[in-house]
């Protein structure tokens, strides 16, 4: 097996114009576009990781062996673009950027209503689930303009799906924390007919793996197994972690609300 790292011109200018776009953003056009803001190393750092790792996801080895292999590599790919890229872009672009980027109304009305936690948890979890129907997942790995969009509508509907938790945009805020617990706690529910769909069949579900040559000791059925199993606790893992700082936040602002003396014990 000959592994190669993806250098196609599309992916490359799209991943380089990205982080031009960006650099001019925080760089010469700054005080232009926000004439107070502040140069933020932090956030350059995590954008930047972002671009790269979304490229370890996408042109990598591990594309080919996700495409051709193993199911396993496959979704750790994905869990990369829709859970990691899309936190550190978040987190990487500052407040003001995204402000502006958001100035038109007509946009800024989209945005709120694709990133309220019912839209983009719906949309997310819908598109998710039937991007593993047998037929369509067969169709991506054998087309790659069907594998391009697939990768697409799952980092866009993942960034969708965790902007109201983790976005620090003051026109499309976070939302309520009482909001946030309960959608993250559907959104582990709704991952639950794809994890059970993948781990508790009887044999492996998508041809090209059942057929793939095996490149490491794990059969096509354990291989599915812990490919939905690395699904399953990278979703728990996150969903897990937004629960507890939003109960937290939620439990530290009731406390600061509170009348004083509201805490005191009766004897």
């Amino acid at each position: 097996m000959q592994l190669h790292w993806h250098t196609e011109p599309l992916l490359l200018i799209t991943l380089l114009g990205v982080g031009w776009l960006y650099a001019l953003a925080i760089g010469p056009l700054r005080l232009r576009i926000a004439s107070d803001a502040r140069f933020s190393l932090r956030q350059c750092i995590l954008f930047y990781l972002g671009l790269g790792l979304t490229y370890l996801a996408v042109g990598s080895p591990l594309d080919q062996i996700g495409e051709q292999f193993l199911f396993c590599a496959h979704m750790v790919q994905h869990m990369l673009l829709i859970y990691c890229s899309t936190t550190l872009f978040i987190y990487g672009t500052p407040a003001w950027l995204i402000d502006w980027m958001l100035k038109p109304e007509p946009l800024r009305k989209l945005m709120s209503l694709l990133t309220h936690p019912a839209c983009g948890g719906l949309l997310f979890t819908f598109v998710y689930t039937i991007w593993h129907v047998p037929t369509l997942y067969e169709a991506a790995l054998h087309d790659k303009r069907i594998h391009i969009l697939e990768h697409w509508t799952m980092f866009a509907l993942g960034l969708i799906m965790l902007w109201p938790y983790l976005t620090n945009s003051t026109r499309v805020p976070r939302r309520s924390y009482g909001v946030c617990m309960l959608a993250i706690f559907l959104l582990m529910v709704g991952q639950l007919p794809v994890f059970g769909f993948l781990s508790f069949a009887n044999e492996a579900i998508y041809p090209t793996y059942a057929w793939a040559p095996r490149i490491i000791d794990l059969d096509p059925l354990n291989d599915q197994i812990l490919g939905g199993i690395i699904m399953k606790v990278v979703n728990m893992g996150f969903s897990l972690t937004i629960l507890g700082i939003s109960f937290y936040h939620w439990a530290k602002s009731e406390e600061e609300d509170a009348p004083a003396g509201a805490h005191s014990l009766e004897l």
